[in-house]
């Protein structure tokens, strides 16, 4: 499982759209929250709404083809809120998502975007934090329970906000935005 493992959620609770709506009602969370062993970022509020009021296009790293898989359900409440989503999955280049974006086999190949949002293991986050940075993304997105600070601490070096251990589709319904 990538961006819900562990931490005691799975995919089927956590990210079963029909449950995110409530989310909302859940009282402003300022600065680390700790999951398990986890602990997120230290961005506010008002940064979280900063980030995903400012970006318009997602490449989505890690996107699964298969419906019940949580990077298919964010990706397409992503694109389903007004967002540009580029899914990424190197063996589903080529295909399509049900919202009509072409798959692309590499984050190079998704061209320009604002963030990317990782669902990847831990491990794996580095490189695409990385490749991100590189190809000029203003946010790099970890998914719950992907954390890797040494990758954050180099993508903020290079001006990159970093938001780590969360989920999108639980900040805006939370939110409100």
């Amino acid at each position: 499982m990538s961006q819900c493992r562990g931490r005691g959620w799975n995919s089927r609770s956590l990210l079963s759209l029909s449950l995110v709506p409530h989310l909302g009602a859940l009282p402003p969370r300022q600065g680390r929250l700790f999951l398990g062993n986890a602990m997120t970022d230290n961005l506010t509020d008002a940064d979280i709404a900063r980030i995903l009021t400012s970006v318009k296009t997602i490449a989505v790293v890690g996107w699964s083809p298969r419906p019940d898989r949580p990077s298919h359900r964010v990706a397409q409440f992503l694109a389903a809120r007004g967002y540009r989503v580029i899914p990424v999955n190197p063996g589903q280049a080529g295909s399509a998502a049900p919202w009509g974006e072409p798959v692309r086999a590499t984050l190079d190949e998704a061209g320009p975007v604002d963030m990317v949002d990782i669902f990847r293991r831990s491990e794996e986050a580095g490189a695409v934090a990385d490749a991100a940075v590189g190809l000029g993304a203003r946010v790099v997105w970890m998914q719950l329970g992907v954390e890797d600070a040494a990758a954050a601490a180099r993508a903020r070096a290079a001006g990159v906000a970093v938001v780590m251990n969360r989920c999108p589709a639980i900040e805006i319904p939370r939110l409100g935005l």
